[in-house]
């Protein structure tokens, strides 16, 4: 994937708003850009950290310049862009990154499902390792990197996230594939765990899901700042 505009860095002043952060140019100048991520940000927020955004070509847009990655406080690229990683995950799926994902006719996005009124994020159909049996694809993305190269999820309490494991649960007992991927959006990241003291409802419920049959898989993203282009790479432990 690559950016429609070549990225350009700065330093965080703050986050705010959820939806806003200031930055400070090579200039002194303070900047307001977009910031798209609702989560807690845990460990991808510190002041003064260097960061990197892109411009939109959507002149509509109140705030046109997105954030996009920062540098930890060891030094490794975070991306923090929540909107990507389903993109990411589509794209990998295409060119065959995901080994565990191939072989199926039809993808789908965004398509209604459960009986909690969900949205599963990639609906996979027509053949396939389970032939004609869809494949339900939750993505969540990774940034809560907390050394040793082990990365956790969620960085906040996550009842949403919570109500997907309950529904890929039932999509697993209905006799489809059901299979949660981590996104992880951190150089630094080597294997992800659940976030046993951030979320322990959505831990105990993983490790049910995991039990129950659902797949926990977890893919990393390759990030070239130079270049303006991130993809996943290469797959990462899930430990439980």
């Amino acid at each position: 994937m690559e950016f429609e505009s070549e990225l350009q860095s700065a330093h965080l002043v703050r986050r705010y708003k959820r939806f806003l952060a200031d930055i400070k140019l090579p200039n002194d100048g303070i900047m307001t850009i977009y910031c798209p991520n609702t989560g807690s940000m845990k460990n991808c927020k510190e002041p003064n950290s260097l960061i990197w955004y892109s411009a939109s070509s959507n002149l509509k847009r109140k705030y046109p310049m997105t954030w996009q990655f920062i540098e930890s406080t060891d030094n490794h690229i975070i991306g923090i862009n929540t909107g990507l990683s389903n993109k990411l995950v589509v794209e990998a799926i295409a060119n065959g990154t995901i080994k565990q994902l191939q072989d199926y006719n039809e993808l789908e996005t965004e398509v209604a499902y459960g009986e909690q009124n969900s949205r599963i994020d990639i609906l996979l159909s027509g053949g396939g390792p389970s032939k004609q049996k869809k494949c339900y694809v939750e993505v969540k993305n990774v940034s809560l990197g907390v050394g040793s190269g082990l990365g956790l999820f969620p960085d906040a309490v996550t009842t949403r996230g919570q109500k997907h494991l309950q529904e890929l649960m039932l999509v697993k007992k209905s006799g489809c594939r059901a299979v949660l991927l981590f996104c992880v959006q951190h150089t630094g990241i080597e294997s992800v765990s659940p976030a046993d003291e951030i979320d322990p409802e959505y831990s105990s419920l993983l490790r049910e899901a995991v039990a129950a049959g659902v797949e926990a898989i977890a893919y990393r993203t390759e990030i070239d700042l130079q270049k303006g282009k991130i993809r996943l790479q290469d797959e990462l432990a899930v430990i439980l």
